[in-house]
């Protein structure tokens, strides 16, 4: 009895220790999916650049020129001998290719009263072509050949120009849209027996600055004349001349709506100071002076309807201050207002 105690006892003990053994699950074995890799083409779209094409403009105007400001209209008498007339305007351009462009301009005045001054008619043609950087410069170099007809008068010029507008003034205030100097040559003639050579520096300023201001600065000669005879410069077989245009221009929308806008556009300065090393200039007294000069401003209102995108019409009215007749720098005087007024259509390509 006492050895089946102990065997149940060693029974019990043993079966109560593997009841409080852990019971460890099998470990499961998860088998992953394989990654597949899928290769899908990828398309890129770039915006293609316009073609270029040619591109232009044309427009034609009527501009009506009333009488001078207390005029006398008494030939070299008066502040002004040109009153009372009208002048057509046809101007029109066109950028033929990428580097080649030509422009024109054809000027017909009419007497609209028997006692104004019908000027002469003027034609006048420009060709241009821009020959791109100068080397590794920023510099761009056009030339320019241009012919004009200014009654039975003629020139044709030819322009090499130097644009160095880049290296200038580039700023919030001051903006140098054009810096161009560069040497030109003009062959001008009157019938079959009065001629020049002409041969010298153009250069050019424009800057524009805030509010609508800009200023250009102009050397339209700075050139040797050579005339065939001294009889047509003042007994002069030559000389040496400058001709300097300096304005200021003002232009402000004043008010825009729609398809309208109303601006007010001045410009005003020498147009233009004149000099020569003989004396050439024709004084009131019959006598003569090596300098001459015009200072005028001009003050206008526009009114523009944009009828199309392409397609505008304008009109102006304004006046001329300026001092008409007497130039020579020793007497120059008689400043007198002139009213104009304009309407014009203007079409773009």
């Amino acid at each position: 009895m006492k050895r089946l105690a102990l065997l149940l006892g060693s029974l019990l003990v043993v079966s109560a220790a593997a009841s409080a053994k852990e019971v460890v699950p099998a470990p499961v074995v998860v088998q992953e999916t394989p990654v597949q890799i899928v290769e899908k083409e990828v398309i890129v779209y770039r915006e293609k650049e316009p073609e270029w094409r040619p591109s232009g403009f044309f427009k034609v105007q009527e501009t009506y020129y009333g009488e001078t400001e207390n005029n006398k209209y008494a030939g070299k008498q008066g502040w002004n001998d040109n009153n009372v007339y009208g002048r057509l305007q046809l101007e029109g351009g066109i950028q033929m290719t990428e580097k080649q462009s030509m422009d024109f301009r054809v000027r017909n005045y009419q007497s609209w009263n028997s006692l104004g001054e019908k000027k002469d008619d003027q034609v006048r043609v420009r060709y241009y072509f821009d020959h791109g950087n100068v080397g590794d410069s920023k510099v761009n170099a056009t030339s320019r050949v241009r012919y004009q007809k200014t009654g039975s008068s003629h020139l044709a010029e030819y322009r090499l120009d130097f644009d160095f507008a880049e290296y200038l003034f580039n700023n919030d205030f001051v903006k140098t849209s054009t810096a161009v100097i560069g040497p030109r040559y003009i062959y001008a003639w009157t019938g079959h027996n009065k001629y020049s050579n002409n041969i010298g520096l153009y250069a050019d300023l424009i800057n524009e600055f805030p509010l609508g201001f800009s200023t250009e600065i102009e050397i339209d000669g700075a050139q040797y004349s050579k005339y065939n005879k001294a009889e047509y410069n003042y007994g002069h077989k030559d000389d040496f001349n400058v001709t300097v245009n300096a304005k200021l221009m003002h232009n402000w929308n004043l008010y825009t709506a729609d398809k309208y806008s109303f601006d007010w556009a001045f410009e005003g300065g020498y147009d233009s100071y004149n000099y020569s090393n003989e004396e050439v200039f024709a004084k009131q007294d019959g006598g003569l002076d090596d300098a001459s000069y015009s200072l005028y401003a001009k003050p206008a209102f526009v009114l523009t309807y944009n009828a199309t995108k392409f397609v505008s019409v304008y009109g102006e009215v304004g006046a001329e201050y300026r001092n008409w007749q007497i130039e020579a720098n020793t007497e120059a005087k008689n400043w007198r207002w002139q009213p104009f007024a304009t309407v014009g259509v203007r079409t773009t390509f």
